[in-house]
């Protein structure tokens, strides 16, 4: 059984308008539209040796994801093991499907980022697969 809890109110609120204009087209269909990319759309879908830094949200700006933290799921999308940190985002189950999935949400503004799996290859056991579009890359100065 599935219960759902009370989300805190996200500190970034815009009206539609106002994203539509802060987010290019694809952006907008994610993460304000709960929609999903293509997969290996994205260049951010194959971690690589020499990308370091952090992944943000594209639409706040707020720390989500490290790059330390990614990994090749083989799924056509970024996967990564854990967030940032426990406050980064939050997880609501999605009856979209048949089937019940958590949703990831960046808990800054409530933007749509993907969904989370309990197929991860790591420690955690997650796999927080991640539409490119909701994220964009802080490699620390480069």
């Amino acid at each position: 059984m599935f219960t759902r809890r009370a989300r805190p109110a996200p500190a970034v609120v815009r009206t539609d308008a106002e994203w539509r204009a802060r987010l290019g087209p694809e952006a907008y269909r994610v993460l304000r539209q709960s929609g999903t990319e293509a997969p290996g759309s994205s260049p951010y879908a194959h971690p690589s040796a020499s990308r370091d830094g952090d992944y943000h949200c594209a639409g706040c700006g707020a720390e989500l994801f490290r790059a330390e933290d990614q990994f090749d799921s083989g799924t056509g999308w970024p996967s990564f093991s854990d967030p940032a940190s426990r406050d980064a985002v939050t997880v609501r189950t999605d009856f979209k499907l048949l089937v019940p999935r958590r949703e990831a949400r960046c808990a800054a503004c409530d933007g749509h980022l993907g969904h989370v799996f309990g197929d991860g290859p790591t420690r955690s056991g997650q796999r927080w697969c991640i539409n490119g579009a909701a994220l964009t890359l802080d490699q620390h100065g480069r």
